[in-house]
């Protein structure tokens, strides 16, 4: 094995989306119009009615502050969105698509389109690295019988 280092450029950080119309206001509005949606689906309304119970609106101004600084790199939110859902043990992968498919359509019905395509492009990336967090094991993680078994399936 060599000693040699090769030097990777850093990659530039993300710079906060700029169009008149999005602003914390907007985004509010837009958090709380896809929460709505998300509390009638017949899926995803049980889960966040499990966790959130009545008490909607920190948990809406939060969601707000995740998406200004997702959105506008305000630095508003201060939270740690992995552990919050690995304590979600009801959540299955396939809710993420559901989570996904109302949230395009939200963004769909209160965007331009080219604002539309920012929000839903973060938002896969987000769902994609809440996915991978949640249900990602390598089969080592699981034990030696798990990393066992698994070479002999794939014989």
């Amino acid at each position: 094995m060599s000693d040699t280092y090769i030097a990777r450029p850093k990659p530039r950080p993300e710079e906060a989306f700029k169009d008149p119309a999005v602003n914390r206001d907007f985004i509010g509005r837009l958090v709380r119009e896809f929460y709505r949606r998300v509390r009638s689906d017949a899926r995803l309304g049980p889960i966040f009615a499990g966790e959130i119970k009545d008490n909607w609106e920190p948990h809406l101004e939060k969601m707000t502050d995740f998406w200004c600084a997702v959105i506008l790199k305000d630095g508003s939110y201060h939270g740690r969105p992995v552990p919050a859902h690995l304590r979600l043990k009801t959540v299955v992968e396939a809710d993420f698509d559901i989570w996904l498919g109302l949230f395009r359509q939200t963004v769909g019905d209160l965007c331009t389109p080219a604002v539309a395509a920012v929000f839903i492009e973060r938002a896969e990336r987000i769902a994609k690295s809440l996915k991978l967090a949640m249900f990602f094991r390598l089969p080592a993680a699981l034990g030696p019988d798990a990393a066992r078994a698994r070479t002999r399936d794939d014989a």
